[in-house]
């Protein structure tokens, strides 16, 4: 499987903003559709953004429209996601993984994703 590491996590506060990276480790992602996951505490995991390979198509959950940008530097072999005017409700660890777009669905199941990284957001 693929493997990545995820970083930028934080504690910020309501409103605030948070930039995640998702770095490849070990190949090249720029052939690889990537999206972001997150899994809040006692919940099932959810499909947050994505961004393909092919033409770069970006796609977004509606809870986040609007609020998180997804973009990609294959130069620095990394996917990140920028998340502006944070609520309490996108307190969870947010993981990357090779995805297919349409459906923001994970290609593997959580136990070939990495560690993630925990954004926690409160005041």
């Amino acid at each position: 499987q693929l493997q990545f590491v995820e970083s930028g996590g934080g504690l910020v506060q309501p409103g605030g903003s948070l930039r995640l990276s998702c770095a490849a480790s070990g190949f090249t992602l720029d052939y690889y559709a990537i999206g972001w996951f997150r899994q809040a505490p006692g919940k099932e995991h959810e499909g947050v953004s994505c961004i393909s390979s092919s033409d770069g198509s970006t796609y977004y959950a509606d809870s986040v429209k609007g609020r998180f940008t997804i973009s990609r530097d294959n130069a620095k072999n990394t996917v990140y996601l920028q998340m502006n005017s944070l609520k309490p409700e996108d307190t969870a660890v947010y993981y990357c993984a090779d995805a297919g777009c349409e459906r923001l669905a994970p290609v593997y199941g959580m136990d070939y994703w990495g560690k993630g990284t925990l954004v926690t957001v409160s005041s």
